[in-house]
């Protein structure tokens, strides 16, 4: 039969939806998708989809995105009656065609056989993440930091300072304006009271925020809170801002009736992952990056 490969039109939505959830099935904290989801998603993140049709069904599908983390494979996904043998190889070559410089990557569970897959296509392993989880039980007490450092929640007019310091912190644009009244509709009820910070000399240095954890605790039951982003400005690490602010946002979240809290974290940040391990958190799931390289521009390379 002839297979052909084109871009998702929104009639192939509702099939498309049927083809994640059965790949994507039992995968780590999946929540299903539903066409008004799917479709928020690949507006929100501006992805390229493309199907491949057969006699009318949609039997795989990939995606890119290009956003803050980079070019980006988001998923490649075969129906269980697909002939896959070249068919993802085939989706993939297509996709790759939409990668502007000189990497893309995709995200595998740790020690998945797809990692081999992904491995013959030339895409090699390089770092990964932790969604790292913690109890809340109880009250913790933060370390000492340097006494001219004020402690407190951001103000509702800060919003300008705190997205900068947010930024200066990850040395990239993290965020941008508007971004605490996104967070205010889709995290209820969030409000400027759950944003921490660090202050020195009337100047924002050190940022951690607190959420609920919504869409895990709609579809799981729940009572999770959520920490990110966090930020500490480069010359004023190793001085327990982080570590504080960390503590003060579980505390926060532990007197608001969250049970557990969880957040994201490089595999390659010793620090992070060595302060998350003291203040009680494991590693919940584990992710490597897999990301191919090209030795000259994404028009040379085609």
């Amino acid at each position: 039969m002839t297979v052909q490969i084109r871009s998702l039109t929104d009639k192939n939505l509702s099939s498309l939806v049927k083809l994640l959830n059965e790949a994507r099935r039992g995968s780590y904290e999946f929540v299903s998708f539903d066409e008004e989801r799917l479709r928020s998603q690949i507006k929100k993140w501006n992805l390229e989809v493309l199907v491949a049709e057969e006699e009318g069904e949609i039997i795989s599908s990939v995606a890119y995105n290009d956003g803050h983390w980079g070019e980006e494979i988001e998923w490649l996904a075969s129906s269980e009656s697909a002939n896959r043998k070249g068919l993802d190889d085939l989706l993939v070559k297509e996709i790759e065609k939409h990668v502007k410089g000189e990497t893309v990557f995709t995200v595998v569970d740790d020690e998945s056989p797809e990692i081999n897959e992904w491995a013959k296509r030339d895409y090699k392993p390089e770092g990964g993440l932790y969604h790292m989880v913690a109890r809340l039980d109880n009250s913790k007490s933060p370390p000492k930091i340097p006494e001219a450092v004020i402690i407190r929640n951001l103000k509702s007019e800060e919003e300008k300072e705190f997205v900068e310091a947010v930024n200066a912190g990850f040395s990239r644009e993290r965020l941008e304006q508007g971004v605490i009244q996104r967070w205010k509709s889709e995290f209820l009820p969030f409000s400027e009271k759950w944003i921490h910070v660090a202050e020195l000399d009337d100047k924002i240095i050190s940022v951690v925020v607190s959420k609920p954890d919504t869409k895990y605790n709609k579809f799981f039951g729940g009572n999770r809170g959520y920490l990110g982003p966090a930020a500490t400005l480069p010359q004023y690490r190793r001085e327990n801002l982080a570590s504080a602010l960390t503590c003060r946002a579980m505390n926060f979240l532990f007197k608001k009736g969250m049970n557990s809290v969880v957040l994201y974290t490089s595999e390659q940040n010793i620090p992070s992952v060595t302060l998350l391990r003291k203040l009680g958190f494991k590693i919940g799931h584990h992710w490597k990056f897999m990301r191919k390289k090209y030795p000259n521009s994404a028009i040379q390379k085609l």
